[in-house]
């Protein structure tokens, strides 16, 4: 459902700004239409659909104990290794308490069971990604568009991948935030990390005009005043 180096020095921003982590009922439900959802004050900068943070079980990093079901969800997954659907449970479960890792470990279990469910592809993508490993991320962010080329929301999170990581890849984010515009031209998480992107490389000629996109498509997005000043800042350079 997590991010790495500050987009445009944002980090609080940032988060509002990334799009992917959904481990709800539905893969990449909100990862455009909003943003998240309510935890992390920490929640309340996540994509709808995305599970509230640490509300879960043990915080993260915590020694703590477990809520009575995340530890049964835990339980019946490890009792039965081949149930897909206990696998995907507790990934669930962990995923919602930032054990992301411990996700994806499950999740891949599940993914050995059902290689072709979609969703377990896409959520594989979403782990890697709030865990930091941002090219791990990717491969199953491709492998999920492999199966469905026109989805936004992976396509963006696929992008944010190259934000992200370490050394960043401007050049193939827009890209990849490019071909999610040629599906949904209003996406206003794609237009807002494209802007983000183009400031990044110090364009700040691409960087207004999508700004500007963002503006008429949704004109009250609170992010368009600190975008618009870091590309202010970038032209005083």
């Amino acid at each position: 459902m997590n991010k790495e180096n500050s987009l445009f020095g944002i980090v609080g921003l940032l988060v509002g700004l990334i799009v992917g982590f959904m481990f709800a009922n539905s893969v990449n439900k909100g990862a455009v239409d909003g943003s998240p959802a309510a935890a992390m004050k920490l929640n309340s900068n996540i994509p709808p659909g995305h599970p509230d943070i640490g509300t879960t079980g043990a915080a993260p990093g915590s020694t703590g104990g477990m809520q009575p079901e995340v530890q049964a969800a835990i339980d019946k997954a490890k009792q039965s290794p081949d149930d897909f659907d206990a696998q995907v449970a507790a990934a669930d479960m962990y995923y919602q308490i930032s054990r992301f890792d411990d996700a994806i470990a499950l999740l891949k279990r599940a993914n050995q069971l059902k290689p072709d469910d979609r969703e377990v592809i896409v959520h594989l993508g979403n782990a890697n990604f709030d865990g930091n490993h941002y090219e791990e991320a990717e491969k199953w962010y491709v492998a999920a568009l492999a199966k469905k080329a026109d989805d936004v929301n992976v396509r963006t999170d696929l992008g944010l991948t190259f934000v992200f990581r370490d050394p960043p890849n401007y050049d193939r984010a827009i890209q990849e935030f490019n071909k999610s515009l040629e599906t949904d031209p209003n996406h206003i998480q794609t237009l807002q990390n494209l802007t983000v992107a183009y400031t990044k490389k110090g364009d700040s000629a691409k960087a207004a005009l999508t700004l500007s996109k963002l503006e008429n498509a949704d004109p009250k997005n609170t992010a368009i005043a600190k975008l618009r000043d870091d590309i202010q800042q970038l032209g005083s350079k």
